[in-house]
Parts: C-alpha cells; sequence; structure tokens
C-alpha cells in the first residue's frame, strides 16, 4: 500500500513538473515593445537560458545603455536560496513557479543599501515570445521594468 502512495505521488510531481513552460533557448531584447521607463535601453542584449527542470541557468550579455554586462545566474526552481556578485553588490536570490511563470525574488546589498527585485517571467506568443516583468524596490522608490525578448533559437 505504501509503495503504490509512493509511486502515485511520484507520478503527479511527474506529471506536474511536465507541465511547466520550458524557457531554454536564445533570446535577443525587443526594445520597441519593452518597457524600461528612466532606464537607457541597451544597444543589445541577448539571454541563453539552459531550463532542465528544476535547474535554470540565464546568462545575460547586454552592450550600451548602462554600460557593458554580462552575468550568469544558477537557480533551481524549488525556492532554494542562491548567492551570486552583480555589479560589485552581494545579491541573494531564489527562483519559484507561480503557474506557467517563473518568480524569482532577489535582495542586493549595494554598500549597506538593499535592493529589492521581483521578476516574473512568462513565456507567451506560442513559446516564441518571453516576458520579464521587474519591479524594483529601493529606499528612494520603486521602479517597474518590462523586458520583451523575442526568441532566436529554440532548445
Amino acid at each position: 500500500m505504501k509503495a503504490t502512495v509512493c509511486l502515485i505521488a511520484a507520478l503527479a510531481f511527474t506529471a506536474a513538473a511536465a507541465d511547466k513552460p520550458n524557457f531554454s533557448g536564445e533570446w535577443k531584447l525587443n526594445a520597441s515593445k519593452s518597457e524600461l521607463g528612466p532606464v537607457p535601453a541597451p544597444t543589445s542584449f541577448t539571454r541563453k537560458i539552459m531550463h532542465a527542470e528544476p535547474s535554470l541557468i540565464i546568462t545575460d550579455d547586454q552592450k550600451g545603455g548602462t554600460g557593458d554586462q554580462n552575468s550568469t545566474r544558477n537557480y533551481t526552481t524549488d525556492g532554494k536560496e542562491i548567492t551570486y556578485q552583480m555589479n560589485g553588490a552581494d545579491v541573494k536570490a531564489a527562483a519559484t513557479w507561480d503557474g506557467d511563470g517563473l518568480i524569482i525574488r532577489s535582495n542586493a546589498d549595494a554598500g549597506g543599501i538593499t535592493i529589492s527585485f521581483v521578476e516574473k517571467m512568462a513565456l507567451t506568443g506560442g513559446n516564441k515570445t518571453l516576458t520579464d516583468a521587474i519591479h524594483i524596490g529601493t529606499p528612494q522608490g520603486d521602479l517597474d521594468i518590462t523586458y520583451i525578448f523575442d526568441r532566436v533559437t529554440a532548445p
């Protein structure tokens, strides 16, 4: 009886994981569809994602706008906290599912000032568009940015 319950639970978990979208691929920013607010648009921004549930590796390459920036972040979608450096700041972050979207919550310590980020990534348009809506909280006020990426290559 216990074995049957365990088997059913394992199958339910596998089916739930299979229902989640796969963000893998190479993406290019569509600046004309993005809402960047006061942030200058980069001259180029590509994002490569390797997603094999629960592993999620995001590599960003930005040029222009606020300067050239390259970063790689290694998440798991089970909410496990990771730590990394971004522009000299220590960042703690965790990724979790919210329906078909991924929520990434981050806090950066920038010289004693805490900046919070809440990202919601979702696929639309037959998985050809990646939307990354970011809410940034700072002691000076909040800011919302939405990056719209077009798929360049599929996994």
